[in-house]
């Protein structure tokens, strides 16, 4: 180890950015994961009710391309934690994936696809396949968008100065939301990304659902430590 301007404290500045950098890239990659989990559910769910399915691929590449990149590149700027230095390190050969780690992933997408699935059974009751895939692709949308604040720490954040302490999550989600919002209510659009225009009912359907995901996950934080 060679200190550039002979201060030992730098090492511990050193150590302190070498955490943060770490928990910021699972941060992330919990948070693509659960996501793409969320989906994968959804569809083997509906294929096993015997549903149409529920995506066109136009709403996963949007996803994908566009509301997801932002969210993830936000947490890898997410600023250093002030316990980060409380922890115990972590074995050398410690996987990223660990056990805990995975089961985080798995539920966090359970839930989100819960909702996802519940949206798409929504629109589904009258045999409306547009209408229902279009309230999947939003509520898919929107709780991805809001999931990146689930993933900013193992606590809750909601309701804490933590949940507005990355400018860079607050415009990422900004830039979802309005992306999202100009796909739903343009019409020229809605041909190309397979979406009909939703009612008042419908949108607030949606909103509730996406906003309930998040309170779910951030219950389970505080009850469970999860």
């Amino acid at each position: 180890m060679v200190l550039t301007d002979d201060n030992f404290a730098t090492i511990i500045k050193a150590v302190e950015s070498g955490r943060n950098i770490y928990e910021n890239i699972k941060k992330a990659i919990q948070f693509l994961l659960a996501g793409n989990f969320a989906a994968i559910l959804v569809v083997i769910v509906a294929s096993l009710m015997s549903l149409p399915v529920p995506f066109a691929p136009v709403h996963l590449l949007f996803i994908n391309l566009l509301t997801d990149s932002l969210p993830a590149i936000a947490l890898g700027l997410e600023p250093c934690h002030h316990d980060v230095m409380g922890e115990k390190p972590r074995p050398v050969k410690e996987s990223i994936l660990t056990k805990d780690f995975l089961t985080r992933i798995g539920v966090e997408g359970g839930v989100i696809g819960a909702v996802v699935l519940a949206a798409f059974l929504i629109g589904y009751r009258d045999g409306n396949k547009v209408l229902a895939g279009t309230m999947a692709f939003a509520v898919l949308c929107l709780s991805r968008l809001l999931h990146g604040y689930n993933c900013k720490a193992k606590k809750p954040v909601i309701f804490t100065g933590e949940f507005f302490n990355n400018r860079f999550m607050q415009g990422a989600f900004l830039a979802g939301f309005v992306l999202l919002t100009v796909v739903l209510m343009v019409p020229v659009l809605h041909g190309f990304f397979a979406v009909q225009t939703l009612k008042m009912g419908e949108l607030l359907t949606v909103y509730g659902l996406s906003g309930l995901s998040m309170l779910v996950i951030q219950g389970m934080k505080q009850v469970v430590k999860f």
